[in-house]
């Protein structure tokens, strides 16, 4: 049977790849390039989708929100060198998601999320994998902006073309 969010987990980890790939066609000074945007540079975009993710992944493997924040905010401003760091660290942490899906039993099961900005609630392990997604596709769609202002094409990396990048499942 099907896992919806380990699936759009799988999509984020693609559409993640391929504006990797884009960005690394261009010039090496692309990614540090300052624009008039959400974010000052490439870098600093790829850095903040990465900080996110890798907070999201500490809270899904039990560390608590108001650890897991603290611990991640100093990655935000870590800006790295070239592409290929990028696509590694984010290799490495799809891989570390993907590990916690094969172990994890239930991502129905519910935890208590303690927020600093928003308070306490339960939710569901589903939906912080369904967050990492939605939030890296809003990013992805901030850097098809900055490499637009930067004179560039971006690279088109919508759920339905992913679908016909992946091998078709079996019926």
């Amino acid at each position: 049977m099907r896992n919806l969010p380990v699936e759009m987990y799988n999509y984020h980890t693609w559409a993640n790849q391929t504006i990797l790939n884009r960005i690394n066609e261009l010039p090496s000074s692309v990614l540090s390039q300052e624009v008039n945007s959400s974010f000052p540079t490439i870098a600093h975009a790829l850095s903040h989708i990465y900080t996110v993710d890798k907070m999201w992944y500490m809270i899904l493997t039990g560390t608590d929100m108001r650890e897991a924040l603290p611990a991640c905010i100093p990655l935000n401003e870590k800006i790295l060198n070239s592409v290929e760091e990028y696509a590694e660290i984010y290799a490495k942490l799809s891989e570390q998601y993907r590990e916690t899906f094969r172990s994890q039993a239930d991502l129905e099961q519910t935890i208590l999320l303690d927020n600093p900005f928003a308070g306490i609630r339960q939710i569901r392990l589903s939906e912080i994998v369904l967050h990492v997604v939605n939030h890296g596709t809003y990013h992805r769609g901030n850097l098809s902006t900055m490499l637009r202002q930067l004179g560039h094409a971006s690279a088109m990396n919508d759920y339905a073309l992913f679908w016909y990048q992946k091998p078709a499942e079996s019926v």
